[in-house]
């Protein structure tokens, strides 16, 4: 009798083992953000201007916007081994990657007058204290496209929109995540 409570105990551990399956590896995505590192592209184009260019610290992420004194404005946002502007030389940033941005649209008016000029082309937006945002840098604005270079930690998960308003102005919102 004690010879086969041992045995139905023992079969019952090894059909209670089977039973625990362990859970697969995929954890939730931080913060929900489902984001990849791939380019995003918009090929719509304008003539409004390059107006500002500011960042912003949130809870998941860094925020870069570039205001556009109109509507309309693609762009292409992708890492890079390096941002080269329309001079062919790199711009060089400091951090772990590289994100050229570049926005369809002039920082200068219809006369040729600057829309947007910082007062250090290499430090075109403070990101001091970021999580991720390392440098900003103002490029360069050619034929109607205005280039960014924006240095990051690591390469990161991004991502791309833009915003109407306020008014008639837009907005291109570029948000690169604090970490996969």
């Amino acid at each position: 009798m004690h010879t086969l409570r041992a045995l139905l105990a023992s079969l019952l551990l090894i059909v209670g083992f089977g039973l625990v399956v362990p859970s697969s590896a995929s954890a939730a995505p931080y913060c929900g953000i489902t984001w990849g590192s791939l380019a995003k592209t918009s090929t719509a184009q304008t003539s409004a201007p390059v107006v500002n260019v500011r960042a912003g610290r949130h809870a998941c992420f860094d925020r870069l916007v570039i205001d556009v004194r109109g509507k309309g404005a693609g762009y292409t946002v992708r890492y890079v081994s390096a941002v080269v502007g329309t001079s062919g030389l790199a711009t060089p940033l400091r951090g772990g990657a590289d994100i050229q941005v570049t926005v369809n649209a002039p920082a200068q008016d219809g006369r040729g007058n600057a829309t947007y000029r910082p007062a250090v082309r290499s430090e075109a937006v403070n990101v001091a204290g970021f999580t991720t945002f390392r440098q900003v840098a103002y490029v360069d604005s050619f034929e109607s496209r205005t280039t960014f270079g924006l240095g990051v930690r690591a390469r990161l998960p991004f991502r791309v929109f833009s915003l109407d308003g306020p008014g008639t102005s837009s907005r291109l919102v570029i948000d690169v995540a604090h970490r996969w």
